[in-house]
C-alpha cells in the first residue's frame, strides 16, 4: 500500500479528531478526552501547523500525528523549548504494519529540519523506545508535578540537546479538559459507549 505524508488540512482537522476518539477510546480510561485534547490544541498559541501531519493512503487518511511547542524550565526559572508529541494515532485495521512507525519517523525529520532539537511524550515504552525515546529522568526531567514514570520519555532530536537541560516539563494547558467540556464537545460526535476493561486498571 502506497503511504504519503503531509500537513493536515484545515478541512480535515473534524476528520483527524474523529480517527483519534476511535484510537483512543476506552484505552486508558471509558472513553476518551485525546480528541478534544486535539481540538483544542489547534486553537492554541502552542499549535504548530506544520507539524500537524497525516498519512494517507489514496484518499483515505489511516494516521495522524500532532506536536505542540512546550518547554522544561529548570532550577533558575530558564524556560528551554522542546516539542511534545501527541495525540499519535493510526487507524485501528492498519495498526502492526509499519505505518505509524513510518508517520513517527517522518514527523521527527520535520521536526528537524525546523530546528528543533528534543521532543517529549506520554506513551507505552514498549512501543517509543524503538525510535529512541528514554525514560524522561535519564536527562534530569520531571513532569511539571516533580513525577516520573516509564510512559514518560524524552529523545533528543539533535546531540546533546538536553545534555544542559535539567528541570521540569510543562506541556500546554490544552491536555487538560474538564468533565463537563467534554460531555459538550461528544455531542458533535455518534454516540458510542464507555466500557471498563482491565487493561484500564492496570494504568
Amino acid at each position: 500500500m502506497e503511504i504519503t505524508f503531509r500537513q493536515t488540512r484545515a478541512n480535515e482537522f473534524r476528520e483527524t479528531e474523529h480517527l483519534t476518539r476511535e484510537v483512543f477510546w476506552d484505552v486508558y480510561k471509558p472513553g476518551c478526552d485525546e480528541h478534544l485534547v486535539l481540538h483544542l490544541i489547534r486553537k492554541r498559541q502552542c499549535y504548530i501547523p506544520v507539524l500537524d501531519l497525516v498519512s494517507v493512503s489514496g484518499k483515505e487518511i489511516i494516521g495522524h500525528i500532532i506536536c505542540t511547542e512546550a518547554r522544561v524550565v529548570d532550577s533558575r526559572n530558564i524556560e528551554h523549548p522542546v516539542l511534545c508529541a501527541g495525540p499519535f494515532s493510526i487507524v485501528k485495521k492498519h495498526q502492526g504494519k509499519g505505518y505509524g512507525s513510518r508517520l513517527m519517523e517522518y514527523c521527527m525529520e520535520r521536526a528537524v529540519e525546523l530546528g528543533y532539537g528534543a521532543m517529549i511524550l506520554f506513551g507505552n515504552p514498549d512501543y517509543y523506545h524503538r525510535f529512541g525515546f528514554r525514560n524522561a529522568e535519564e536527562f534530569g526531567i520531571s513532569t511539571r508535578d516533580g513525577m516520573n514514570f516509564d510512559p514518560f520519555m524524552a529523545k533528543e532530536l539533535q546531540i546533546g540537546s538536553l545534555s544542559e537541560i535539567r528541570g521540569r516539563f510543562y506541556e500546554d494547558e490544552s491536555f487538560y479538559v474538564d468533565a463537563a467540556r467534554l460531555e459538550e464537545f461528544e455531542k458533535l460526535f455518534p454516540y458510542k459507549e464507555k466500557h471498563v476493561t482491565p487493561t484500564q486498571l492496570k494504568i
